[in-house]
Order: structure tokens, then C-alpha cells, then sequence
């Protein structure tokens, strides 16, 4: 491809060598640059790749694209390379791989999903919805990307820009006729999304967090980064009830729609909102009333689940889908590690979660005190090489919330994990809460299971999706389904 077509979108100016060379490769890896390839110099946090340019220069590579300012002084630039230099090369590297991959998201709806919480359960619920009305639909988040039928860990909530754009033309190519993806205030901020008129923005909701260095400035820059999305997507669907919501829309270029229980004005909402319960499963039912009414039950506990399944509804309804087809959708929609069910006994619930700090697991176990059960036992850890405070703010928390904790290992890292088990506990005796510290996570859950009592709620918190536990720069392999069917098993032969 001509350089001049992978910058075509982009305002450039040439300041050295040939005028329009042929480009085999785009890349920002310097270690990845080769004969004919474009690299682009991005400006990290910790690191300026305009410093590679000496080996990408050796490397063969036929063109660079520089951010004005920082190119290296007194640099020698081979007369074979042509430079380009663009005010922010992050922005850059966005439209020149959507131009590299051939516009995808110009051949298949996109729907982004930004919030603070829900954006992983949303999307995988509307997922459920298009899939089960027959679409195919490939999807890019927190947990994993699906293309087809391939399914990829994922490092990001989002990726970066060139990856998102790999993964949407790998979708086109895989016969997907739609695309689903969670977009982070980080990836916005970022423009790793650039370059994409989403079909629908989705707003879940917005409270402070990721705000501190490497991150964002203010809870205010937050929300702006947030409401980008709504100055790249055709309709977005918001949840009025989010006392933010107008703030992160500030100057959006969209129409709009609203979703919301509280709010009257919502033209999507749920009524008759019932909490079920019965030993092993907490579930949800309501109904809907506004621009879809129907009546929907879901195998997930919590009114963010019905926030969650209202914002599925609300997108879906848009793709023609109808009513029977989102109920049935929705009622068989789960997501790993996101309060998700493990049937273990008929005398009580298990459930496994991803919350891995003070405000997932306030809300979490302030939701399943919604279910009245008899107790709520909480097992959790810390992850090592983190803030510290964290320990702190959640060992509080589950001191004050649950009525058993046992405070076990997550990912040490390079800690001491009795260092992190006495943080955790310098918090939880800040309250009245019970709690037993059992450093190994897989004999941690074992006490949780040979002690649950009729009428339990147990929920193993912080892992989530994982399936690792991270000890010294080694991934382990510890999935928390198949410690608890390891547990199960030996306890069975005793």
C-alpha cells in the first residue's frame, strides 16, 4: 500500500525522503520494523520510541511517522526513508491502521460500551441477544477477544488502536456481520479507538476511579474522556438515572436515547422489579415497559444486572430483534467471572467475582445482602506490586459487610503474601468483622465450603475470570472452577 493511502485521513507533513513509497508492514514495535515496513513513534509513559529510530532506520524500513518536537537532534535519516510528522502520533497510528486494515468499521455496525462498571456483562448480553436472533457476532473486551470461533485472552480492556482495528477486519473475515466492544476511558483518551463511527455509544454509568498518575487527572477529565464516545457514534443509548449522565453527553454530536429505572422519562425501563432466590441461585425478574415492553428473568443477581440487561435490550432493539428472542437471550446470558454461579450444594450459593477493589466489592456484597441470606462469606485477597491502600479499603469493607471473611492469597507477585494478608487485616480490624486468614487460595475455599451453612451466600472475590495466580514473574496455572471440583472430588472420598 502507498504510504500516501495509509495517511490519507491523517494531516501530515513530509519533512524528509522519497515523496510516496510502498509500505509492506505498519508497526510500532521498533523490534517488529523490516524492509518496506512504516513505523510509527509513539510516546509512552515510560518510554519515547523516537529513541528506536536508529535500529529502525537499520532495519530497512521505508517510511516513519514522528510526533512534531520529538524527533531525536542531530539524527542521521538514510536517504530512503521517508518521514512524516503529525501533531500526535497516537492519533496517527489509529487512522493509518484503519486505513491498513481497510476500514472496517465502515463494513459492519460497531456498538461501543463505556462506564465505570457493567461494560464486560453488557457486552456480553448483547452478544447473547444477536447471536441467539441468528447474527454473528464477534466481540472485544476485559476478559477475551472473540473472532468467530477463535477466543484470545485479552491484556486491555481495550487494546491498542492497530489491534482493534486487526481484530475488526479478522471478524469481517470470519463472517461476522457485527461487532460488540467495551471502550475505556484510558483507550478513549488514548485514540485507540479513532477512526471508528460506532453505530451506538453505550453509557452504563460513571463514579471516580483510574483517576491518579498514568491515568487521569480529575474525576472531570474522566468524564470528558468518557463522553468522547458520543462524538463517534451515530445513536447513544444512556443511563439517565447516572446522576452524570448529562456531564459525560457535554457536546455530543449523537442522537439519544435513555434507559433507566428511577426515571420516569426513560424511554426504556424496568418496573416490577423482584429479587428471586432459592438455594443455590439468586436471580432477577422484571418487566420492561417504554419503546420494548416484555417481561425478562435473569440467572444473574442484582439490580446492576437489570442496569446491565435494560442497556442490552435497549441496543438489540435496534437490530429488529424481537421480543422472544431477547427473553430467552438474556435468561441464559452469563459471564465468566462476573457474579457468576457455581452450583456446589443445595443447602447454599456459591458464586465467583471479579471484584478486586473497595467499590466492586462494596457493591457486590451489598447486592447479595438484597437476596437476605443467612450469611454472606467473603473470600479475597490483594494483588502484590499494587497500591497498597487498597488492602486497606477492601479488608474494611468486607469487615463491614460480610459476616465471615477469610482473607487468602491472589496474585503476590513479587510480594511476601503474609505481607499483604496483614494489610488486609490492619483494615478488617478497623470493624467488628469475623474473619480467619488462610493463606492458600485453594484451602481457602475448601474452609468456605466445608463450613457453608444453610442459607449461605459464599462469594470468592478478586480472581474473577483469571485462570493464573501470579507468584515471582511465573503465571501458575489456578482456575477457581477447577479448584472447587479438585475440592469437591477429595472431599467426596473422605
Amino acid at each position: 500500500m502507498k504510504a500516501s493511502k495509509i495517511l490519507e485521513r491523517l494531516q501530515t507533513v513530509r519533512t524528509a525522503g522519497p515523496e510516496d513509497p510502498d509500505i509492506t508492514g505498519l508497526v510500532y514495535d521498533s523490534r517488529k520494523a523490516g524492509p518496506g515496513t512504516l513505523f510509527v513513534c509513539i510516546v509512552g509513559t515510560n518510554s519515547d520510541s523516537h529513541r528506536f529510530l536508529p535500529q529502525v532506520f537499520e532495519s530497512g524500513a521505508a517510511a516513519v511517522l514522528v510526533e512534531k518536537g520529538h524527533m531525536p537532534e542531530g539524527l542521521k535519516i538514510p536517504e530512503h526513508v521517508a518521514v512524516y510528522e503529525t501533531e500526535d502520533t497516537r492519533l496517527g497510528l489509529a487512522l493509518a491502521s484503519a486505513a491498513w486494515f481497510g476500514y472496517p468499521a465502515e463494513q459492519i455496525p460497531v456498538i461501543g460500551v463505556t462506564g465505570t462498571k457493567g461494560k464486560t456483562t453488557t457486552t456480553y448480553m448483547i452478544r447473547s441477544i444477536l447471536d441467539h436472533a441468528g447474527h454473528k457476532t464477534g466481540l472485544i473486551g476485559t476478559i477475551e477477544a472473540i473472532i468467530g470461533d477463535q477466543r484470545i485472552p485479552s491484556a486491555n480492556t481495550t487494546p491498542e488502536s492497530y489491534v482493534v482495528q486487526k481484530d475488526l477486519r479478522a471478524m469481517i473475515d470470519a463472517g461476522c456481520d457485527c461487532a460488540v466492544m467495551e471502550v475505556s476511558s484510558q483507550a478513549l483518551k488514548m485514540h485507540r479507538t479513532d477512526g471508528i463511527l460506532f453505530e451506538i455509544g453505550v453509557f452504563t454509568n460513571i463514579s471516580p476511579d483510574h483517576i491518579g498518575p498514568n491515568e487521569h487527572s480529575s474525576f472531570e477529565e474522566y468524564m470528558e474522556c468518557k463522553g468522547r464516545l458520543f462524538r463517534q457514534c451515530r445513536l447513544g443509548i444512556v443511563n439517565i438515572d447516572d446522576p452524570h449522565a448529562a456531564d459525560v453527553l457535554a457536546g455530543h454530536t449523537c442522537e439519544v436515547e435513555t434507559y433507566g429505572i428511577r426515571s420516569e422519562k426513560a424511554d426504556l425501563r424496568a418496573v416490577h422489579i423482584e429479587h428471586v432466590a432459592r438455594p443455590g441461585y439468586l436471580g432477577m425478574s422484571f418487566d420492561v415497559t417504554g419503546s420494548m415492553p416484555l417481561h425478562v428473568e435473569l440467572d444473574l443477581p442484582g439490580l446492576f444486572s437489570v442496569y446491565n440487561a435494560l442497556t442490552a435490550i435497549a441496543c438489540c432493539e435496534h437490530f429488529g430483534i424481537p421480543a422472544d428472542a431477547i427473553r430467552s437471550a438474556l435468561k441464559s446470558a452469563k459471564v465468566k467471572g462476573r457474579i457468576e454461579p457455581v452450583p456446589v450444594s443445595d443447602r447454599f450459593t456459591l458464586m465467583i467475582d471479579y471484584a478486586h477493589n473497595a467499590m466492586a466489592l462494596e457493591s457486590l456484597l451489598t447486592t447479595l445482602r438484597d437476596y437476605g441470606p443467612k450469611r454472606i462469606v467473603c473470600v479475597f485477597g490483594c494483588g502484590g506490586n499494587r497500591a497498597r491502600a487498597r488492602r486497606f479499603e477492601m479488608g474494611e469493607t468486607a469487615g463491614r459487610l460480610a459476616d465471615f471473611t477469610i482473607i487468602t492469597s491472589d496474585n503476590p507477585r513479587f510480594e511476601d503474601p503474609q505481607a499483604i494478608l496483614g494489610d488486609i487485616v490492619t483494615g478488617i480490624r478497623k470493624t467488628e468483622g469475623r474473619y480467619i486468614t488462610i493463606e492458600d487460595r485453594k484451602e481457602a475455599i475448601r474452609y468456605a465450603i466445608t463450613h457453608g451453612e444453610e442459607g449461605d451466600v459464599i462469594v470468592l472475590a478478586g480472581k474473577g475470570h483469571e485462570d493464573y495466580q501470579e507468584i515471582r514473574g511465573v503465571k501458575h496455572p489456578m482456575d477457581e472452577r477447577v479448584l472447587i471440583r479438585e475440592i469437591l472430588d477429595e472431599e467426596a472420598l473422605r
